[in-house]
């Protein structure tokens, strides 16, 4: 049953402090640290482990990697087990100052004046991203960055997290709506300078976050979320707290192209879509054209009421985007079924998710949650509505809870 606005209401992504390693990069499957403190404050019991099977970029792991918690996060993208582990990673004193070393040779690369644009990705239409002048400062700054290989891996880690800020600074995209949008380039003479200096304040940021103390590091495992098993072990965790995609046809890897791309997680478009189409709820490139000839490959029932009939009113106004809603929750299926067999007896697990709509027809993500869980053997679930999300006064974003009968570990 749905429980009133909490009083977590006001926890959001803008919780997390700029000049904090969570702050690092701001990227769109972002949520809150504060959230996630009140979970684990009200539900995590001494000498369990932590899970979180949908990575993001690490906000589960680095709270408990602060606090001493064990914790494993999985995803299927590289990338985000990358920013994961450099997020929660220790650095001593003198990776910090190696750090710092290699920065400035960076520095001085990108200062370079009518410099050879060094290395670039093979992002398509390149051009919309960055005017030439900015984007000769970048590729010169990557070049460094590369020439820089035989800094030990933790400094090497904070260079490209520095590169990725900086990069992404100074990119023609917008992000103040749901998904990154283009917007007109600004006609600037100085773009050199300029990138100099964000990379300046960026390395500053990082070097002072990165001397923070980390009392256990996490562990990040390429994993398919349908299939946790196949990494991880039967009855671990105490305590899960994620936050999967949406099912919003928002795809994830669209916005993670500019950083995957810089640091060489793709290469092509095709790519990206093979990709995407991996993972739970993906619609970039070629996944969309999956999407539409998809199929299940056994019957399975999405134990909601009225479920067939959403779908059937999404499908009348668009075939593709009924498909999408029911391989989506098709898909999630398969991971509830197989977390249940990973979490320990009493362990509890608390889902961010978000509603959706498409066209006139709202989709209850949270009751089908909360149907899901049950369906897979969890007991005493609940749903708390966290906040409003956007314009639309119909969306909002909730915690959908639910423990594992058993008695505690």
């Amino acid at each position: 049953m749905q429980a009133p606005v909490s009083r977590l209401d006001h926890l959001t992504f803008k919780g997390n402090l700029r000049e904090s390693r969570y702050g690092w990069l701001r990227l769109t499957p972002a949520y809150s640290v504060h959230a996630v403190s009140a979970l684990l404050e009200e539900n995590w019991r001494p000498g369990t482990a932590v899970l979180d099977p949908f990575c993001g970029t690490g906000t589960t792991a680095l709270v408990c990697a602060e606090r001493g918690i064990e914790c494993d996060t999985t995803d299927i993208n590289p990338f985000l087990l990358w920013l994961a582990t450099a997020k929660t990673r220790s650095y001593s004193r003198a990776s910090v100052e190696a750090f710092r070393g290699a920065a400035e040779r960076v520095a001085r690369a990108i200062a370079v004046r009518n410099g050879e644009p060094g290395w670039v990705p093979a992002l398509h239409q390149i051009e919309k991203w960055w005017s030439p002048a900015t984007l000769g400062a970048l590729g010169r700054a990557m070049a460094a960055i590369r020439r820089s290989e035989s800094i030990k891996p933790p400094s090497a880690n904070l260079l490209r997290v520095a590169f990725c800020r900086t990069m992404i600074a100074h990119a023609h995209v917008s992000f103040g709506h749901q998904s990154m949008s283009f917007k007109k380039a600004e006609r600037r003479a100085n773009r050199r300078e300029e990138v100099l200096s964000s990379w300046r304040q960026s390395v500053s940021a990082i070097a002072d976050a990165a001397a923070t103390p980390i009392q256990k590091r996490p562990r990040a495992i390429l994993c398919d979320a349908r299939e946790l098993g196949r990494e991880l072990e039967p009855k671990r965790y105490g305590c899960v707290i994620t936050s999967p995609p949406y099912p919003n046809r928002m795809s994830y890897i669209r916005e993670l192209r500019p950083y995957m791309y810089w640091l060489g997680h793709l290469s092509d478009g095709r790519q990206a879509g093979e990709l995407d189409w991996q993972a739970i709820g993906g619609t970039w490139g070629c996944a969309t054209s999956n999407v539409a000839k998809w199929t299940p490959t056994k019957p399975v029932k999405v134990p909601f009421a009225g479920f067939r009939k959403i779908v059937d009113r999404i499908t009348a106004k668009s075939p593709v985007l009924g498909r999408y809603v029911e391989k989506y929750f098709y898909d999630m299926l398969h991971h509830t079924e197989s977390l249940v067999a990973v979490v320990a007896p009493g362990g509890s697990v608390h889902y961010i998710v978000g509603n959706s709509k498409f066209y006139d027809v709202l989709l209850p993500v949270e009751a089908i949650y909360a149907a899901m869980f049950e369906q897979a053997g969890f007991e005493r679930v609940e749903v708390k509505t966290l906040r409003k999300r956007t314009s639309k006064k119909e969306l909002y974003e909730f915690v959908v809870s639910a423990k594992k009968p058993g008695r505690d570990r």
